[in-house]
């Protein structure tokens, strides 16, 4: 089982990672984290090229797949979006999070595999904030805005937090309805923790990574290992003795300073060896 996230298939150097990738041997699942492309073609294409390889594909939304961007010819929003983009997974036999989850049979099963859309709720709000409104000032002040200010819309939810509150209802009913005598490998686009964001160059970019509401779901539902991007800092760490992995390739000015191997995908089971708190 392989997974990656954050592939920003719009930057040149980067569709030709993504073309480039091949399963390592027969069978291979590959769980993408999001943030596949911003464009609703880029989308389509990487998808349709990976589903082609891999034995199976699962994918879960970033934030950059929910964009109306200005550029796109698909100019639908929010729900109406995302429901337009698992009807392609649906065409190319890709699991979404409106699926049912599959069980995976191989090395370290059987387990369950569950691809998340949660959002976030600016929860994760910075030192010294209290509301919601007092984050986005501290964020603006520093010049640190999310992009999703301007091209996530939550069509037809109020607000991107209202969003967020149900899918996470929707979820914690699916989870609860899971056999719990499987493990579970999360796929989210964001960490289901607050700890990831603590090294992040702009703290105030944190409001944007999460929610709290996910704080003990690792544990709650017995998650074997969390798979998740949006940072773009691939790491290992572990939170409560579970394995969490950012697996974000990024963009190409982040990981041509990276000494690793660009578009490496990082093997989730059979699990690694190594423990520890981070690395």
């Amino acid at each position: 089982m392989l997974a990656v996230s954050d592939l920003h298939v719009a930057f040149a150097q980067n569709r030709e990672i993504v073309d480039a990738l091949r399963p390592e041997v027969e069978g291979d699942w590959l769980l993408l984290g999001g943030d596949v492309g911003e464009l609703f073609s880029d989308i389509d294409w990487a998808l349709r090229t990976l589903s082609a390889r891999f034995s199976r594909v699962v994918w879960t939304p970033g934030n950059h797949e929910l964009w109306t961007h200005r550029d796109d010819p698909v100019k639908l929003r929010g729900l109406p979006r995302y429901t337009e983009i698992v009807k392609l997974c649906r065409s190319l036999g890709v699991a979404t999070p409106e699926d049912p989850y599959p069980v995976w049979e191989g090395v370290g099963g059987p387990l369950t595999v569950v691809p998340l859309f949660l959002l976030y709720d600016y929860s994760f709000l910075p030192e010294g904030a209290s509301t919601k409104e007092q984050g986005l000032a501290r964020a603006y002040a520093a010049g640190v805005i999310c992009s999703d200010e301007m091209l996530l819309h939550p069509d037809p939810y109020p607000s991107r937090e209202a969003w967020c509150a149900a899918r996470i209802e929707l979820t914690e009913q699916r989870l609860a309805a899971l056999d719990p005598a499987l493990p579970v490998v999360f796929v989210n686009h964001y960490p289901l923790v607050r700890e990831p964001t603590r090294v992040l160059r702009y703290p105030e970019f944190a409001q944007w990574c999460g929610t709290t509401r996910t704080r003990d779901w690792h544990q709650r539902f017995g998650a074997l290992a969390v798979v998740y991007g949006h940072l773009h800092i691939p790491r290992v760490t572990w939170h409560d003795g579970v394995r969490f992995e950012e697996v974000s390739l990024g963009y190409p000015r982040e990981w041509l300073r990276r000494n690793a191997q660009p578009g490496k995908l990082k093997q989730v089971l059979p699990a690694p060896a190594e423990t520890g708190t981070s690395r």
